[in-house]
């Protein structure tokens, strides 16, 4: 299966609401789809293993809630296959790497232990967004296409394991940086409307 990432800008009030009440990670990521929600709900009430043993019963069932969002929120892109690479160029590693360009594959707070696709997504403030656009920002493409290595990036197993393809057959570097593209403009979109971000693979 294929493994793409995907952004959602939100503000920071649904941020807090949605990091306190997990399985409203739905309403933003499927809103048409209201049974993905009642199904978290109910997931969310069961008690775990231990407490089941000790006869707890489900948690009784809240009022269902909901997210109100304003102009400039859930605006969405994505970055397909390419996120995995683009990690790679930011930090030059696998899944390590400094705060904040380790975003893509790191930091930012989990919602809950809900699976959206390949596990929790994970949300990020808007001061948290402006200083990955910050620091997005203090490296020029040059830079970035200089740290382009099909060697290391096929040892290190980088998604979608494609690096060493012939340039003249499949231009790699070209499509990591179509996307760096997109990636900067998203980004400095939800600074300019002071929209944190919900990143998630799916």
């Amino acid at each position: 299966m294929s493994m793409m990432l995907a952004m959602v800008t939100l503000d920071d009030a649904n941020i807090a609401r949605i990091l306190a009440d997990p399985p409203l990670i739905w309403r933003v990521l499927a809103p048409d789809d209201p049974e993905r929600y009642e199904q978290a709900r109910r997931e969310a009430r069961q008690p775990g293993v231990w407490a089941r043993l000790l006869g707890r019963k489900a948690a009784p069932e809240a009022p269902p809630e909901d997210l109100h969002f304003t102009e400039g929120e859930r605006t969405d892109t994505d970055l397909e296959k390419a996120w995995h690479g683009i990690h790679y160029l930011l930090t030059g590693t696998a899944w390590e790497g400094s705060p904040p360009l380790n975003f893509l594959a790191a930091g930012g707070r989990e919602v809950g232990t809900i699976d959206v696709g390949y596990g929790p997504a994970r949300v990020f403030r808007s001061a948290e967004v402006k200083e990955v656009h910050a620091a997005l920002e203090g490296l020029t493409d040059e830079a970035l296409r200089a740290r382009f290595d099909p060697d290391a990036m096929m040892k290190l197993k980088i998604y979608p394991e494609i690096w060493d393809s012939d340039p003249k057959d499949d231009d790699t570097l070209g499509y990591l940086m179509d996307y760096v593209s997109t990636l900067r403009a998203f980004l400095r979109q939800a600074v300019d409307a002071k929209r944190g971000l919900v990143v998630y693979v799916e």
